[in-house]
């Protein structure tokens, strides 16, 4: 098993569940958790509270949601909740609405879910494996997807389609190859030597992702990020810290950039360093788009 399906309890997994909105589809998968034992019901109200406050920053990629809060003595282990609603719902995204995935993370620190966000980015940025997370007819199927069995599972899966009948998966495959091709003029450069134009401003070698937590979407964000700068061979030269709204505004004098949300950069308002905001945190391509403005590649 993948660290992802280790903390996915196939009884916290629901499949085709009404929601009359946000705050039920929340509350749902949040109840899943109380089920068996993970968290007690004071961590749902601190999930919605956070919403309330920052908005649907949740909302990481399109229709799936994020939901979480800080650990607290609410959290009684690590765990992940899957609840796939029988309707999408609203939750006020402008981008990835509506919702029809929603997970909730309980986290009893700040490390241990660390690599399940690693591994769940990983399935949100395959086309085949997302389709096949809005087809699965069990829990063990979900678990299939999600884990090291996830390849397999999504082989059966049809591809998704835009309206106009395109394969979406093909169009995926297509950006990421055109991408892909232009990661070389990236490769032959690092932050440094874009630093030599007397305009630049030199580098302080950090990035910083943002959410109001500091240990939910900005680790997925996170996450997706140092894959772009593996890609580009820039890992040695930036680090990037995942982070809250209240500690980002006192770090983002020591960043480059902060990638962070729509609703998230309203939240930290002017802050003295470029705000990047990112739609899809699975979406590589998009990260690499911001940052290519950031360091001028």
């Amino acid at each position: 098993m993948s660290q992802l399906t280790d903390l996915l309890d196939p009884a916290a997994i629901q499949l085709d569940a009404p929601a009359a909105d946000r705050t039920e589809a929340i509350r749902r998968s949040g109840d899943l958790l109380v089920a068996t034992g993970a968290i007690d019901a004071a961590y749902i109200d601190a999930m919605l509270r956070t919403v309330e406050e920052h908005g649907p920053y949740i909302v990481i990629t399109p229709g799936f949601a994020l939901a979480h809060a800080r650990p607290d003595e609410s959290v009684h282990r690590t765990a992940l909740s899957f609840l796939r609603l029988s309707e999408p719902v609203v939750f006020g995204h402008e981008a990835n609405d509506p919702v029809q995935l929603v997970m909730t993370l309980a986290a009893a620190d700040e490390s241990a879910h660390r690599e399940a966000l690693a591994a769940l980015a990983g399935v949100l940025a395959d086309p085949e494996r997302r389709q096949a997370l809005d087809t699965a007819a069990s829990a063990q199927e979900v678990l299939a997807v999600l884990g090291d069995q996830g390849e397999a599972a999504a082989d059966g899966a049809a591809p998704a389609t835009d309206a106009d009948g395109a394969a979406g998966a093909d169009r995926a495959a297509g950006a990421a190859d055109a991408w892909s091709a232009s990661t070389a003029g990236a490769a032959r450069t690092t932050p440094a030597a874009t630093a030599t134009d007397p305009e630049a401003i030199p580098s302080k070698n950090l990035i910083l992702t943002v959410c109001g937590n500091g240990l939910g979407t900005s680790l997925f964000l996170k996450n997706t990020a140092e894959q772009v700068l593996d890609r580009w061979g820039w890992a040695p030269y930036l680090s990037i810290e995942a982070t809250d709204t209240i500690s980002a505004k006192g770090k983002a004098k020591d960043a480059d950039v902060i990638l962070t949300s729509g609703a998230i950069a309203q939240t930290l308002g002017e802050v003295g360093v470029p705000v990047e905001v990112i739609q899809n945190f699975s979406s590589q391509v998009e990260i690499d788009a911001a940052l290519r403005r950031r360091y001028a590649v």
